[in-house]
């Protein structure tokens, strides 16, 4: 049965309670409105922790002005249920009201790793993230924690921040997963008409033959980064934000594709913003591609 938790105190308390007991803490943090992708990382800390803590905030201090935050969706009951089928011990469901008691006067920043791709689109965002994620991990306090690779912006920002905080925390990546027709899951994509959502597949589209042409030989960035912004352009309804070539841990642009490269791609689709991302691991002329799971075009998973 999975404990549902409201207060920092009781949830930091049945961390406490677990440690001292021999166990390993997994935490998972989310905004809730769980999908198959959230559900990955539940069982990825199922089965290498031993306690495991589900968060579900929908943070506001992440949203701007103007922002989803007031529509976007939530199920808390549903995430129960989901915590539950996966194997979470706790679900931390906290109000705004015990997560902020006070309007914060702190602010958690990481520096270079946000000023570009997200970051330039939505310029408090990040901090909002780190600021609540920080928290989070001192309330739970030593873990694993869970986050998935399709928010791949978001990882490189939380693993650095962990790191320069020597927080005693070990970060794990987890695979995107993907719709069968390759739209990267996302609970915003309930925001989506039917057209809107048969276009969004050229985001996957397009960062696959990226990859293929990649692995074909190209090692231009500029190249590659021209192939992504004109494929995407291609679809009607669909506005790009950005299509880039980065350096997976860093996120600086690179001139030449080697070793641990990104494929990131942001676009719109109405009032809707969809991110996507294929990483490489190139080596010479072994090109090895992310391309995330649950897919299955022409075959290929």
């Amino acid at each position: 049965m999975t404990a549902v938790i409201e207060t920092i105190a009781d949830l930091r308390a049945a961390c406490d309670e677990a440690r001292g007991a021999g166990r390993r803490v997994g935490l998972v943090p989310t905004m809730g409105y769980l999908h198959a992708g959230h559900r990955s990382l539940i069982r990825a800390a199922r089965e290498t922790t031993d306690f495991v803590v589900v968060t579900i905030f929908v943070n506001p201090l992440q949203f701007a002005p103007g922002e989803d935050l007031d529509r976007y969706p939530r199920d808390l009951e549903g995430d129960v249920r989901a915590c539950e089928e996966e194997g979470a011990d706790v679900v931390f469901a906290a109000p705004v009201a015990e997560m902020y008691p006070k309007p914060p006067k702190t602010r958690v920043s990481v520096a270079d790793l946000t000023a570009d791709l997200c970051g330039r689109a939505r310029p408090t965002h990040f901090d909002g993230v780190t600021t609540v994620v920080a928290k989070l991990l001192s309330i739970v306090g030593p873990c694993t924690a869970f986050f998935g690779r399709k928010d791949a912006q978001q990882l490189a920002v939380v693993r650095r921040m962990v790191d320069d905080l020597s927080m005693p925390v070990d970060v794990v990546g987890c695979p995107l997963v993907r719709e069968a027709d390759g739209l990267a899951l996302s609970s915003r994509n309930a925001y989506l008409s039917h057209d809107q959502r048969e276009a969004a597949t050229v985001l996957f589209e397009s960062l696959r033959a990226a990859a293929d042409a990649v692995a074909g030989g190209e090692r231009d960035a500029a190249t590659v980064a021209e192939m992504l912004r004109g494929s995407i352009a291609a679809r009607d309804g669909v506005e790009i934000d950005y299509a880039e070539v980065r350096d997976a841990a860093e996120m600086t642009t690179l001139d030449r594709i080697e070793g641990e490269v990104l494929l990131a791609v942001a676009a719109r689709l109405g009032e809707t913003r969809l991110i996507d991302n294929v990483r490489l691991t190139v080596r010479g002329d072994t090109v090895t591609a992310d391309l995330g799971t649950g897919f299955r075009p022409d075959g290929r998973e």
